[in-house]
Parts: C-alpha cells; structure tokens; sequence
C-alpha cells in the first residue's frame, strides 16, 4: 500500500520525558541555556532569543531562551545537533521536541524531527522520528521513537519540514532512551453477549409509528412501511448471531434527504465495549431518484467523529447487504449509528440492521475443522519386512519439520543490519517481500540514476536461507507514488520509460522473483491509464509475462476484504480482472493486501469466497492488524491468519513487517523495538505450531503406520521390533487421495 521505508513516522501517545528512569537526555544545552552551543543550522542561520521583538512569544516552562532557524530557503533547513558517541544501535529513543513556526503566508506548517545516520558500512540513512502541525500561536510538542540497525559513524537529529521563508522555532528537545511500556492488560469481556444485537428495536414493530429507538439524520423524515423487504438475514450475519428469527418485511423508509450524511439513526453509546469487535449487517436500497450508483455505508459517530461500519454500493433497485464491522478503544460520551449516503433527494431503505459483538473463539473452532480438511492429508507409513525383520509392532515416531504453506514478511535493506530482526525472520518465514527496494522510485529516483544494489543484498540473504521472494512492485498506479520525473513526461516519453523500467527489471531479475505486483492499486489510481490508454494495463501484464515466463503475475490492492469501500469491493475487483483477461493479459493471482482493522470472519470469507469464483490463486500480500492493546492485537491476527489458511483458495499470507518502528502502521508489530515479542507476536508462533503435525504409535499388522497430516516436510523414525532403527525423510503435498511413505529395512 504506502510506503513501508524507515522514514515513516511513528507517533507515540502518553511519552514520559520530563525525568525519572535510569536514562538522561542525550541533547547537550537542551534548553539554550549554554546559548547555542552545540547547535547549529541546517542550511540557514540560528539565533537565539529570550522573546520575539514585540513580547508576544516567550520560552515555554520558565525557560529563558528559544533558539530560531531564519533565513529558510528550502523546506529541509532547520537546526541540528550532532549526537555521535551519544546513541547506540538498536536501542529504541524517544524524542520530544516543542516547536513552533513563524512568519511567511502562512500560520500552520508541517514540523519533523529527522535522524541522519551516516552508517559505518558507508550508506546514509534518514529516519523520520516525528510529524505534526505547528503553530504561530502555540507551542506545539512533537513526539516519536527511532531506532537505528547498524553501526554509524556519524549521527544528526534535526528539525525541519516548514515551507522557504517560514521561521522554525525551537524551544527544547529531549532524546532519550525510550522506556518500557508497562505489562498489557487483556479486555475484560466478561460481561460482553456474543451473537446479541444491540440495535433497539430492530424489526421495526415498537412504538406508534414502529419507531422507538430510531431518529432521523439532519431534517429528513422517516416512515416504517410494513411489508417488502427480505425476510431472511443477510448472509454474513447468520453464523456470527447466538440465536435469531426471519425478519418481517418490514423496512425503514427515508425521504426528504437534502445531504448524504442524512439517514435513520439511533444512540448506541450506553451498549457498547470497549475492545470488543462489532459485526454490522443489514439490507438497504435505495429509491427510483438514483441517477447511477449509489454508496450506502453504516456509519458511526464518535464524539462527533465517524468511522465506518461497512459501505456497499447500490446499482439499482434491489436491496443489497451492507456488511462491516468496528471497534472502540478509548471510552465515548456519545455514539450514533447512521445508515446514510446515497445523493441528496435519493430515498433510503432500511431493513434488519444488526450490530452485535462477535464471538471470536466460537468460529475459531469451526476454521480448525475446516483447515483439517484444506491443509491437511491422510499419510500411510508403509514399513516393509518379514521373519527377523517384520516390522508389525514397530515404533513410529512422526515430526513435522516445516509446513510447507508459503508464510512470509516484508523485509528492508536497513533490517539486514541488525541482526535480531534477521534471526527472527529467517526462523519464522518462507517468504519474502521487499518494502520498497523494487519500486521503481527506489530502483530509479531520477531518470537514468540505477540502483538495484538494495533489492541484490535482500535476494542474496533469501538465497542463503532458501526463501522465496514476491516482486513489489513493477509499477503503481496511484499518482502520488510516482516519482517526479516520471509525472513530468509527456505521453511518448511516459510510453519509453515504461517499457524501459519493464524490460530492464524483468531481464536482471529474470527466474529470481517467484511473483510479480504488476501495477499496484488499479482499484485506486488512473496515473498510467490516463496518459497511455486504457490498454497498458494489459500491455504490462503481457510484456512482463513474455520476459519472464516464470513468474506469477499479480494484480494488488487494499479494502477488498473490508466492505469499507466501494472502489474496492470483490465485485469491483473482479470487475477489473475480468476486463484485464479479456484483452488476454496473464493474471495469474489475487493479491489481497489486508490492511485491516477490527476484522469479522464472515466480512473476510465472503470476499474469498465471491473472488474464488475466478479460480485464480490469492496471497494476502500485505497484512498487518493494528490495535493500540496487543491481545485485541493477537486477536485480529489470529482472525486473519485462520481465515486465510482454512480457505481453500488462499495459497500464501505475506505479513507486511512484524518488528516495531520498521511498519507501515503503528500498534501491528509482533516484535518491540529491542527484540521482545509481545502478545501478537506470541499467538503467531503458537498458530505456527499449532499448524505443524506430529505423531507416534506403533505398526498395525501389516506394518502401516497411519496419521494425517499438515502439508509440509516430515521426518520419521522407526524401530522395529528387532531393535533396528530406521528414519526417512518425506514431503506431504497436497493430494485428496493417502500419500503412501514406503520404508523399506
């Protein structure tokens, strides 16, 4: 999805800077009050004050001074310190810096605080630590953490990011050595009623007019019409709900809408809690007003800030099932429920809406059912002998060596350095992908300009430990990901580039990349399409196959298996792979990226289920589940992880990272900045045994052994009744008949 480089910022809330703890802050004259000594600019001038001219800006906290960067003529001057010697590798810091801006157009701009690290093996490396927006009326405090891998010769903090001619003010900066986040809690979800909808009045029968519970959205005018709405659930709610009824027929109408946002509402804040999952379900239509499709989506406001709870779009009048779900994790005053969207003067049809907490461990039990029959195969150990050596009775001892289901992670050249995160990954994937070192910004920031040195040393450390690698990506398709020099070119010169990118990746990496991300989020961008035509699409995908034959083709792209957005829906998705294969372009697979959030099981299997109708493999390319509480954490993982590995036409999870500060979102990492595994990280390695056969036993009468087991590598070890030991390797491929494992003395 977006850019996974170390420079992505990592906000940290609730920081602890102003002492205690065994660690001092590294900055030397934090406060200015050595002057300015030990500071300096950062391709501008620094001054030092007591206060502006006018008295209106005075340093924070009884400080006596503040220190400025004037004379700004780029956005990256600003004011530094080195701090060499005074911070270690792979040690997580945290960082405080209070900061405001001033003069210019402008009264806000965005502020960073940025690492230089000059690295001991010669390669320099930015690492943005914190982002936010200053003021020319406040103090504004910036927070983060950081983390470098390898050894450096040379390290620089600074601050930055306003725009030429804007003042950047500094008042203190603290970095320190990041202290330990005490022990987590699990939710208490003892009091919580799985399967039970909290919507009052959902089958629209209580009150005079059928509507006690619901309000209108805004001044549009709801009315219960009594009969001709379904009178069965929507499918993803049946095996979520405890216990449940047909519906009625009966359906809330909504007239009069003057905005999209207006819809049938109700207050659900006294019924929700905190942590647990919500599952969203209900049929919606939308009236004969429609001028072309029509989002409806289940939205929710929180203290006045919404979030959604499933989105779907309406093409006609049919009704459709809108699906999602949500979470809370900071306790509300208030909270409402809307079903809202379509275009002001469309009428909206409500029917059945059910929000319910969802029991997690219920369905875990059926996936378990349903992987034994996916993931697993009957084996026949066969042990031939007669007389002295017949091997009835004999000993069997069966262990799974590995699975052999493609499970990997998205690596970086800067994790290579430390040697931590190394160990872990090669321990506990088969895969690999690249965050950035294949796109072409990297591979090719300016035109003519190659470096593929990264994207070599990443393939060199999957060779060593015999992994496999995905190819991310040849282009991207969203704008803002194409680097400037592309954007600049003109239709002729756009179609040369692209076909010198293409050939010259393909051609060094040919046989090297198992998979290809041909053109990534074409759900979600037009950049290429625009400017060459609606057939480059295809024309990649067909150029890519003819120069490197052996290689899956993906396409690639997020919100698939959400419901949260009507770009991005199964259906929109295999709008566009249909299309690419009618111009006979050679999609190979599905990559679903799954970035999700507060994940349900029957959200995620619908959309397998619907893109398994093309028969093409799917790899979950991208995944990561944030939550700020690291069980909620382990949870959504285990969501996703079973999902994917109980479907039959998942063929690979790819985890986009796993260690803190190196991800793309924050609160998903399985490993803390230093190398400690957290709950996350703990129920993944437990899944990954849980999905490892062993067995023992002895011989039958006609000296078989049987068992059934995870596809994947086995060793076994057997004596026979005479004392003779034997032992034997074999692979368990996927198969619907017994595999037969034939040991012969």
């Amino acid at each position: 999805m977006a850019d996974s480089r170390s420079e992505l910022y990592s906000e940290v809330s609730n920081m602890s800077l102003g002492g205690g703890g065994d660690d001092e802050n590294i900055i030397l004259n934090p406060a200015f009050d050595d002057g300015l000594n030990n500071w300096s600019g950062r391709g501008c001038q620094i001054a030092l004050h007591d206060s502006t001219s006018d008295g209106t800006i005075l340093p924070l906290n009884g400080g006596k001074y503040f220190a400025s960067a004037t004379g700004r003529t780029q956005s990256w001057n600003g004011i530094q310190q080195e701090i060499t010697g005074r911070v270690e590798r792979k040690l997580a810091y945290e960082v405080a810096a209070t900061v405001r801006v001033l003069g210019g157009s402008t009264t806000t701009a965005d502020v960073t605080v940025n690492l230089y690290v000059q690295g001991a093996n010669g390669r320099d490396q930015y690492i943005g630590v914190a982002k936010s927006q200053a003021s020319d009326k406040d103090w504004v405090q910036l927070q983060g953490k950081f983390l470098f891998n390898g050894a450096a010769s040379r390290a620089v903090v600074f601050i930055d990011g306003p725009p030429a001619g804007v003042d950047l003010l500094l008042n203190s900066l603290v970095v320190k050595h990041a202290a330990k986040n005490p022990p987590p809690s699990p939710p208490d979800f003892q009091s919580v009623v799985h399967g039970v909808n909290i919507i009052q009045n959902s089958n629209l029968v209580d009150g005079s007019d059928g509507l006690n519970g619901w309000f209108p959205l805004g001044s549009c005018k709801l009315t219960v019409t009594s009969n001709g709405a379904p009178h069965v659930l929507p499918p993803m709610a049946k095996e979520s709900l405890g216990t449940w009824e047909p519906l009625n027929g009966r359906y809330i109408l909504v007239t009069s809408r003057t905005q999209t946002w207006m819809g049938a509402a109700q207050a659900i804040d006294d019924k929700l809690h905190l942590h647990a999952t919500y599952q969203v379900s209900a049929w919606v239509r939308v009236g004969p007003q429609r001028s072309g499709p029509q989002n409806i989506g289940v939205s929710l406001g929180v203290d006045g800030k919404w979030i959604s709870g499933g989105q779907v779009e309406a093409k006609d009048g049919r009704w459709y099932e809108v699906g999602g779900s949500f979470r809370i994790e900071k306790q509300p005053s208030k909270v409402i429920v809307s079903v809202q969207g379509p275009a002001s003067g469309v009428d909206l049809m409500v029917a059945g809406l059910q929000i319910f907490p969802v029991d997690r461990t219920k369905r875990f039990k059926g996936l378990k059912k349903l992987t034994d029959k996916v993931r697993k195969r009957d084996v026949v150990v066969k042990i031939s002998g007669s007389g002295d050596d017949a091997a009835a009775g004999s000993s069997v001892r069966v262990t799974q060596i590995k699975n052999s289901f493609p499970l990997g992670s998205c690596i970086m050249r800067t994790n290579m350095d430390n040697e931590d995160f190394v160990d872990f990954f090669v321990k506990n994937f088969n895969w690999a992908v690249f965050g950035n070192e294949l796109k072409w910004y990297w591979t090719e920031p300016q035109k003519g300009s190659l470096n593929y040195a990264d994207a070599d040393e990443l393939l060199e450390l999957c060779r060593k430990n015999g992994m496999e690698a995905r190819g991310h990506c040849i282009f991207w398709e969203v704008e803002s990901a194409v680097q400037n020099w592309v954007r600049s070119l003109n239709k002729e010169d756009l179609s040369m580039a692209v076909q010198n990118r293409i050939n010259g990746l393909l051609t060094r990496y040919k046989d090297q990349f198992r998979h290809y991300d041909v053109n990534n989020e074409m759900l979600h961008g037009s950049f290429y399409r625009d400017r060459l035509g609606e057939d480059i699409g295809s024309y990649m995908f067909k150029t890519a196959n003819q120069l490197d034959p052996s290689a899956t083709l993906f396409v690639n792209d997020y919100n698939v298996e959400g419901a949260v957005d009507t770009r991005a829906s199964p259906e929109m998705y295999m709008k566009q792979i249909l299309g690419l294969q009618e111009q006979d372009a050679p999609v190979g697979g599905i990559g679903l990226q799954g970035h999700v959030t507060a994940p349900v099981g029957p959200v995620v299997s619908s959309a397998l289920d619907k893109l398994s109708v093309l028969g093409l493999p799917i790899w979950f390319t991208e995944l990561d589940a944030p939550a700020s509480n690291e069980y909620v954490r382990a949870d959504d993982l285990e969501v996703m992880l079973r999902e994917a590995f109980a479907h039959p036409s998942v063929e690979g999870i790819m985890l986009w990272g796993f260690w803190e500060l190196f991800m793309f979102r924050g609160n998903a990492h399985l490993v803390n900045a230093e190398g400690e595994l957290n709950e996350a990280g703990k129920r993944f390695l437990m899944l990954k045994q849980e999905w490892l056969s062993h067995a023992r036993g002895r011989a039958d009468d006609q000296g078989e052994f049987k068992f059934r087991g995870f596809h994947g590598t086995y060793r076994v070890e057997i004596i026979t009744p005479n004392k003779k030991k034997l032992s034997q390797t074999f692979t368990v491929a996927a198969g619907d008949s017994a595999l037969v494992v034939n040991i012969n003395p």
